[in-house]
């Protein structure tokens, strides 16, 4: 592996550990599997068809490739009872998978935006509560949510897709203040645009439906993505040794931006907010009972 990553002080010396990682048939999950193995970490490897992963790490002692379907509770149940019982403990979950939806917000229908939370939202909680109760026996443990630099600033004809994301960052932040007293952390990891499938119709749905009237917002959006795709910034490599390097941190991050774009976005949106609540402060704070001192 090429990434030149420098590792905060914090990193703790590497000892094996055992991951369990959605959606590792591709994109991150897939190269984060074999940035794991290859450092002498054991993986449970998950996807809808497990046989994929296999083709695309080879054999290996220390991997087990299990099929999971992130919307079932009982699949995910049934995939961590597998860690388990293979390699005695889970250390570090990656709840990876997901897919994108590109589209205006009046745009979805319905079963579009159900489908996008099924996956992206419950499938989180799904896999996540399936594996807390290991972590909680063992007192230690790391969950680390993949989100976005979505999850953090909405675009337009990204609305539904970026609230999935949201809804993930909240996730997180209140389960790292649970779990810590527990001896678990929890961490969302937010990427920018990475070299992956993402962008592919393999891994992005576009709403069936579309609306003239967003010419200029949406449709722009969606001609840019057609134009970026295999064209972003981030490099996969890099994005796994930077997860090992989370996972190894004694202090991990409630929040952990991945790739310069995310980090450019994020310092444009505390501009925004800060200059927002500067022009609205004596409203925003007017609201209040007439006994009450700030």
């Amino acid at each position: 592996m090429s990434a030149n990553i420098t590792i905060p002080a914090n990193i703790a010396a590497n000892d094996s550990k055992v991951w369990f990682i959605t959606g590792a048939s591709r994109g991150f999950g897939l190269e984060l599997t074999r940035a794991a193995l290859a450092r002498g970490d054991r993986v449970v490897a998950t996807a809808r068809r497990p046989e994929t992963i296999a083709a695309a790490v080879g054999e290996h002692a220390n991997l087990l490739s299990v099929a999971l379907d992130v919307t079932s509770e009982a699949q995910a149940i049934a995939a961590a009872e597998a860690a388990v019982a293979r390699f005695g403990r889970i250390d570090v979950l990656v709840n990876n998978a997901g897919y994108g939806l590109l589209g205006a917000v009046e745009e979805a229908s319905a079963k579009e935006v159900e489908q996008q939370f099924a996956t992206n939202v419950f499938g989180v909680l799904a896999v996540t509560r399936a594996v807390l109760p290991q972590m909680r026996r063992q007192r230690s443990g790391h969950v680390i949510n993949i989100s976005s630099i979505g999850g953090y600033a909405a675009y337009p004809g990204w609305g539904v897709y970026g609230a999935t994301k949201f809804a993930v960052e909240g996730l997180t932040e209140a389960l790292d203040a649970e779990l810590a007293p527990l001896g678990v952390r929890a961490t969302v990891v937010e990427p920018g645009f990475f070299r992956t499938d993402f962008l592919d119709d393999s891994s992005l749905v576009r709403v069936r439906s579309e609306i003239g009237a967003y010419a200029e917002t949406v449709g722009a959006m969606r001609g840019h993505m057609a134009a970026a795709n295999h064209q972003q910034p981030g490099d996969p490599v890099k994005l796994a040794a930077a997860l090992l390097a989370l996972a190894d941190s004694e202090t991990p991050p409630v929040r952990l931006p991945l790739g310069s774009d995310t980090v450019a976005r994020i310092a444009e949106k505390h501009r925004k907010v800060e200059a927002e609540l500067s022009a609205w402060r004596a409203l925003a704070v007017s609201t209040d009972h007439d006994d009450v001192r700030v």
